[in-house]
């Protein structure tokens, strides 16, 4: 056999070594991308559940915290409920005035909106120097202190939160007597003076005759979040 006929002989065989091999190549390279996609959307997928993990507990954890009062400004506070619910309707704290009147009873959620709105369950001291959870000015302890007679109180006890809770329900509590338990009216003096909520309508008071625009929006702050609490807190106020 002449060169030039064996070497032609020799070139099919070449090209289809040459065929297979690239053939076997791109089955390998095709295996391997298909491969490398499969670890990329099982690495996703495992990302992804984790960072959705840690954003559930992220929210379940804020959620909690922010309802029990522990991130002041978020959601809906609340501390103490035990000590406002036994002020609310504990007949030993109703004390009495002038002439044995026994005050009545008054909402916890009522009681809750004016800390909330007062103090957002902190204890601190206004410029005006009214102290404590319930926002208790010297002047209005000692009135308290006065009507409920008392004789030992020291203007430091407020920073007690129980006997804070205690001397500021007390006066909601006389308030909303004097009032006839007109809750307008009663918030309206705790913010402003009974002299201003007499001024207004007395026992007849709405809040549109408010004449002071801090007042009549704390009457309505007031309101809303009683009834905010009235619907989140009812076991832990006691609610029925």
């Amino acid at each position: 056999m002449s060169p030039a006929r064996g070497a032609a002989a020799r070139r099919p065989a070449a090209r289809s070594r040459s065929s297979s091999q690239a053939a076997a190549a791109r089955r390998r390279a095709k295996a391997k991308a298909k491969a490398d996609r499969s670890r990329r959307v099982r690495r996703r997928l495992f990302v992804g559940g984790i960072l959705v993990g840690v954003v559930v507990i992220a929210v379940a954890a804020w959620q909690s915290l922010s309802r029990e009062g522990h991130i002041p400004g978020f959601g809906l506070p609340l501390e103490h409920a035990d000590i406002i619910r036994a002020e609310a309707d504990d007949p030993d704290t109703a004390h009495t005035l002038a002439g044995d009147i026994e005050l009545p009873p008054i909402d916890p959620a009522l009681i809750a909106g004016v800390i909330f709105q007062e103090s957002k369950f902190l204890d601190q001291t206004s410029d005006a120097g009214a102290r404590g959870l319930m926002q208790i000015t010297p002047d209005t302890a000692d009135t308290i202190e006065s009507l409920s007679g008392g004789s030992t109180f020291t203007f430091d006890d407020l920073a007690d939160p129980e006997l804070n809770i205690r001397y500021g329900t007390f006066f909601l509590r006389y308030l909303m007597n004097k009032y006839d338990g007109d809750e307008a009216a009663a918030l309206a003096a705790y913010n402003a003076g009974e002299g201003n909520a007499d001024k207004w309508g007395g026992a007849d008071l709405e809040p549109s005759d408010i004449t002071f625009p801090e007042t009549r929006a704390y009457v309505d702050e007031v309101l809303e979040k009683q009834a905010q609490y009235r619907k989140e807190y009812a076991e832990e106020l006691g609610i029925r």
